[in-house]
């Protein structure tokens, strides 16, 4: 629950980088999230509130998406990869998997090296 939060609490922070686990468990809290709204969505019979979620983290989304993408040594602009059809939405995807370059990049400090909160 704390990678999410702290995905959250820098959710304009377009600058650093992002680990694998801070991708990965932003997206698994949102899949959780998204799927526990668009449940209630379909109770209530509207999708109001799914929709609200949605907006409210499209931009925390895309920040750790850009983080994770300077973490593997690539520029932010690799997100825009995904519009190419068909096999753009892979090529994110193995970039998302990928391990980050090891040490110091230019785009900041290794994050594995940095002391983390449990």
């Amino acid at each position: 629950m704390n990678w999410y939060l702290n995905v959250l609490k820098n959710y304009a922070g377009f600058s650093g980088r992002a680990r694998r686990k801070e991708y990965w468990m932003f997206v698994l809290f949102n899949f959780i999230v998204a799927v526990v709204l668009v449940a209630i969505g379909a109770a209530l019979k509207t999708q109001i509130p799914y929709i609200i979620y949605i907006v409210a983290v499209l931009i925390p989304m895309l920040a750790v998406v850009v983080r994770r993408l300077h973490d593997t040594g690539r520029s932010g602009w690799w997100f825009l990869i995904t519009f190419v059809p068909l096999v753009g939405g892979i090529i994110l995807l193995v970039f998302m998997c990928t391990e980050g370059a090891r040490g110091t990049n230019e785009y900041g400090a290794d994050p594995k090296l940095a002391p983390q909160a449990i």
